[in-house]
């Protein structure tokens, strides 16, 4: 992103393009959030069609020779696309417009790098940051064409700067995965300690903006950051939730929401995070039932969860902000089921806001935890066959 002097926000073009593929968000709406989000001002919203991305400047000539020119009526200092840019690309559209380019994939990873507060989270942004640079040096920078090397200089002589910049991202990469790897050490012991204390454990899940932390809080009595905007909460956050019904308290763990066409990069360096939602014995998956396009969220989030390895795990949906639904929207029953890639799963509606349908939630909660409690000696004593495996 751009450098923004006293934070002013930079007047930032939008621009996205309908290959015909599902879920094209004709109204860059939720660009539009992400670029808000990030601290930039949507000045306007351009999108054409295409059969294929331009090789060289993704939109056509036609179309940059347009985008340039709206720019320069609206002062807009910034172009910012929907879709994943090639290095070339970007670097092409850039020379072209004279204004800096940016894609989805950047925006996300300048939102988290705004939002990691845990040491944890900062690793994992870090990380990504690093990947996705890694593929970008001959962006911008006349400096990557000299050489560099000699009698003793690091790098060997004749090695070019590129080549010696690339050779300390690696590094950065390498450096950054050991530290990860720590890390996720030590939430195995967490877990391991928490599964020896016989706890059930339930991860919220679900789009970004659906409403998890604020339904973490109303449940949990938590002050866990909530805000109606995207990727409010990045950090997992864990408490205790007592459940009178079974007598016992659960694991509650609030996680990384997810979005449409989250990086690859992303989902790898989060692995730590939102391995929080592989171990857990029950999802809820939290939906916003105001927004339009749920069955699309729906879809996405089952897609990162099949690619984490989280797709077998039992789910209930909570389809939240049941008191943003006009009157004839509303359900006639607060608790049905619903056809969840074949399966049907229990849903219920809720307002965490308002408070709405909690209590049923934590009816059907506690009926859950009863049922894993029958089923815990089971899993302590193959548990402890794993860490203490006998001599064959």
């Amino acid at each position: 992103m751009t450098d923004l002097p006293d934070k002013t926000p930079a007047p930032t073009i939008l621009v996205g393009v309908d290959f015909g593929l599902p879920h094209f968000d004709a109204e860059l709406e939720e660009l539009g959030l992400l670029a808000e989000t990030a601290g930039l001002k949507p000045v306007a919203r351009l999108t054409c069609k295409r059969r294929a991305p331009d090789a060289a400047l993704f939109v056509g000539s036609g179309k940059a020779d347009e985008i340039k020119l709206l720019a320069q009526q609206l002062g807009a200092t910034e172009v910012l696309f929907d879709q994943s840019l090639s290095p070339a690309q970007q670097r092409n559209l850039e020379r072209h417009l004279e204004l800096p380019v940016n894609d989805r994939t950047l925006l996300i990873l300048e939102i988290f790098a705004q939002r990691a507060r845990s040491h944890e989270g900062k690793l994992q942004v870090e990380l990504a940051r690093l990947q996705y640079l890694s593929t970008r040096l001959v962006r911008r920078w006349s400096h990557l064409e000299r050489q560099t090397g000699g009698a003793g200089v690091r790098g060997g002589p004749g090695e070019k700067q590129i080549e010696l910049d690339r050779r300390m991202i690696n590094e950065s990469i390498k450096r950054t995965k050991e530290r990860l790897v720590k890390v996720k050490r030590q939430r195995q012991t967490q877990r391991r300690q928490r599964e020896r204390r016989e706890a059930f454990n339930i991860s919220l899940v679900g789009y970004t903006n659906a409403g998890k932390s604020t339904l973490f809080n109303a449940l949990v009595k938590a002050r866990a950051y909530a805000a109606d905007q995207l990727f409010a909460t990045l950090d997992t956050t864990t408490r205790q939730l007592y459940l009178g019904e079974a007598g016992r308290s659960v694991s509650l763990s609030d996680t990384v929401g997810f979005i449409r066409d989250l990086p690859h990069g992303l989902i790898d360096a989060f692995q730590a995070t939102l391995q929080e939602a592989v171990d857990a014995d029950l999802l809820l998956h939290v939906v916003d039932a105001a927004n339009p396009n749920y069955p699309e969220q729906i879809a996405e989030v089952q897609r990162v969860l099949t690619e984490i390895g989280a797709a077998d795990i039992p789910q209930v949906l909570v389809f939240n902000k049941l008191d943003a639904l006009d009157e004839e929207r509303r359900p006639l029953q607060l608790e049905d089921t619903y056809d969840l890639d074949g399966v049907a799963t229990p849903r219920i509606f809720a307002s965490a806001r308002k408070g709405l349908g909690l209590q049923a939630l934590r009816h059907l909660l506690a009926r859950r935890a009863s049922e894993a409690g029958r089923e815990l000696p089971e899993r302590v004593e193959a548990l402890s066959a794993e860490n203490h495996p006998t001599d064959s």
